[in-house]
């Protein structure tokens, strides 16, 4: 019971700090307003519908930059890590290509392609590219040698062997670095929608600044982290039981 409330403490302590403040007039309700209100504005978008559009058009997003960007890391993580040549030759670019920002290529995609769907999915999935393409290289690499010695010794296809042994082997590892990924595409779409975008609910908080009603930039925040949360929590449990058949050193 202790170990269920205790991530609940800092939670408890912000929200009892935020109703105080809001109810001595610590701060003008424009700043921020009262507790009950967020709650009351959530409902009513919630009600309208407003939560649900929004929502489905951001996970629209989601899908379609991770699926690009996780099948192209899949792949390229495949090649650099069964191949040293060419991991050497491309090793780098991926390496420098994940020191920049996904957010860093927005000015320039505007420019080409203005404020399109394609920037959206295009800004995901370099985010999810670049966790899955480092994970799958790095899981793929540090597969025990024995087991490579084993598919050699019966004989094995070179397709037969990567596809029954390596990859299977590495995947925990690869479905740590795309449960990254998602990470990353949630914030990075959240993001590449208040800038770029005239619906999703980065762009409904957005809306609700230039309105001046911070109860629905709150209350989109609030579902921007139950809906993150609810992600990586049933990503967590999947690779919890893939962590299982992780191969130990032979």
């Amino acid at each position: 019971m202790t170990r269920l409330a205790v991530p609940l403490v800092l939670p408890v302590a912000v929200l009892l700090l935020w109703q105080i403040t809001a109810a001595r007039g610590w701060l003008s309700p424009q700043t921020l307003p009262a507790p009950a209100l967020v709650l009351s504005t959530l409902i009513d978008l919630i009600r309208d519908g407003e939560i649900a559009t929004n929502l489905q058009i951001s996970l629209r997003r989601i899908l379609v930059g991770l699926a690009i960007g996780t099948s192209l890391g899949l792949f390229a993580g495949a090649l650099l890590g069964v191949s040293r040549r060419m991991n050497d030759y491309f090793g780098p670019i991926i390496n420098a290509l994940s020191q920049i920002p996904s957010l860093g290529w927005v000015p320039i995609l505007i420019l080409i392609f203005g404020l399109d769907e394609t920037v959206k999915y295009l800004i995901i999935a370099k985010a999810c590219f670049v966790p899955t393409v480092l994970a799958t290289s790095q899981g793929i690499r540090n597969i025990p040698r024995a087991y490579i010695e084993v598919g050699q010794v019966l004989g094995l296809r070179r397709r037969t062997t990567l596809t029954k042994l390596i990859v299977p082997a590495a995947l925990p590892t690869i479905f740590g670095g795309i449960r990254l990924a998602l990470s990353n595409a949630w914030v990075a779409l959240i993001v590449v929608e208040m800038l770029a975008a005239t619906e999703g609910v980065g762009y409904m908080m957005v809306w609700g600044r230039t309105l001046f009603q911070v109860d629905i930039v709150i209350a989109g925040m609030i579902v921007i982290g139950v809906i993150g949360l609810a992600m990586d929590s049933g990503l967590a449990r999947v690779e919890r039981r893939m962590r299982r058949w992780e191969p130990k050193n032979v």
